[in-house]
């Protein structure tokens, strides 16, 4: 039996790294791109050859013809946002139905579920996670209490079945009085129901096996990022599934011995969307900068990213419970202007100093800092790694000391071909 290599790439921070980029320079390496966790909240945004795409729930395999393109099981799917996305991408002239595979347990996000969405963030007032409202937590809390509706289920029965679990939904927001009107929605999430038949819907567990045992490399894709994990990230402000390497297995059905590489994805600097503690944060000049630069404004939502210098606390601790063996540094032309970079390189919490990643993170941790000199030198425009600054060179050399782990690429643009590989 040939065994086939899996790698997997994920975010290392709170999201938003740019790992959409980096799976469509890596793609050409393997024959398969599965999605392993997330939903349409994630946005993945690419650009080539003159055009920039987003995708949501299509891996970002999907530009790099013949490849196998999976939808795992650990994925919320929502019709409508599917059929938006993907009649976008055909449009443009990318073939997605012979390449793109859905697992048939993947749980489906019903209209009714982003009204819950709204209803739950409304009640918590002042204590709001900050979500982006797509009916992901509510579809996740229904595939943990066995009431989910899965994509398998589109293909028996399924009218009965989605009026049962719309019934229930109703009951809910009844007892919340909270008002809301879903015809027009559902009247395109039943649209996106039909387009979604027209797709392989398979047993993606043993179709990943087969491939596999035919000896097929394959990238496993992680959406959002590790501090997000509904586990290991800054809960309760976290998402509601494991962005961690594990969840690559339990969202793809793959055994833990499967994994080989594990490529971590960072920023120079550190960003996070909505609500939850950021102890980098920069609330001055240098944040906005920063967010100006780095057009640091959501892909699906258009939200302003809160800004910060990179924490190297949080980075080894994710490195940690990842496993991660390869880290890919992104956005580094961004603090090209910069006379100083700062890097946090311990937390100060209760008058005692450490670099472990703490319990609670939300109330008086101070980060204390580690200042190097900047590169003033535009990034954008390099080719080799000989070409790079000495400075930079030196911020480099200083995270892989820190992090105890090799940058083996690093990106200085949004382009597919501003992307440096290191020979590490």
């Amino acid at each position: 039996m040939n065994n086939g290599k899996v790698d997997v790439l994920l975010g290392l921070q709170w999201g938003d790294e740019g790992k959409g980029k980096v799976v469509d320079v890596l793609t050409p390496q393997y024959d398969v791109v599965a999605r392993f966790q997330g939903g349409p909240n994630a946005g993945h945004t690419l650009e080539f050859e003159g055009e920039k795409y987003v995708l949501r729930s299509i891996p970002s395999g999907i530009f790099q013809g013949g490849k196998v393109n999976i939808i795992g099981n650990g994925v919320v799917l929502a019709p409508d946002l599917f059929m938006e996305e993907a009649k976008a991408l055909e449009a443009s002239g990318h073939e997605l139905r012979s390449r793109l595979h859905i697992s048939k347990k993947a749980h489906l996000i019903m209209p009714t579920h982003r009204v819950l969405d709204a209803a739950y963030e409304a009640q918590k007032g002042k204590n709001r996670v900050g979500t982006t409202g797509k009916g992901i937590g509510p579809t996740y809390t229904d595939k943990v209490s066995r009431n989910g509706l899965r994509v398998g289920d589109i293909l028996e029965n399924f009218e009965e079945k989605y009026a049962a679990a719309k019934a229930r939904h109703e009951a809910i927001l009844r007892s919340l009085n909270y008002d809301y009107d879903i015809s027009e929605t559902e009247k395109r999430w039943l649209e996106g129901v039909e387009y979604l038949r027209q797709f392989p819907i398979v047993d993606s567990e043993h179709e990943i096996d087969t491939l596999l045992r035919e000896g097929k490399t394959m990238l496993c894709e992680g959406a959002q990022g590790t501090m997000l994990d509904v586990d290991f990230g800054s809960y309760p402000f976290v998402t509601s599934s494991n962005t961690i390497c594990a969840g690559a297995c339990t969202g793809l059905g793959i055994g833990p011995n499967k994994i080989g590489d594990v490529y971590g994805i960072m920023k120079a600097y550190c960003t996070r969307v909505g609500a939850g503690p950021f102890p980098t944060e920069l609330f001055d000049e240098t944040g906005k900068k920063i967010r100006d630069l780095g057009h640091e404004y959501g892909a699906v939502t258009g939200r302003e990213r809160r800004c910060g210098w990179i924490d190297l606390v949080a980075l080894r601790y994710a490195i940690m419970v990842n496993g991660v063996t390869k880290l890919i540094m992104m956005k580094s032309d961004v603090l090209d202007t910069f006379t100083t970079i700062k890097a946090c390189v311990a937390y100060r919490q209760n008058g005692k100093e450490t670099s472990r990643f703490p319990y609670n993170i939300e109330d008086g941790i101070e980060p204390v800092y580690r200042e190097l000199p900047g590169w003033q030198t535009d990034l954008t425009k390099m080719t080799s790694e000989e070409q790079l600054p000495e400075a930079f060179k030196q911020y480099v050399a200083f995270l892989e000391a820190e992090l105890e782990t090799p940058i083996t690429i690093i990106s200085i643009g949004p382009d597919r071909a501003q992307t440096i590989v290191r020979n590490v």
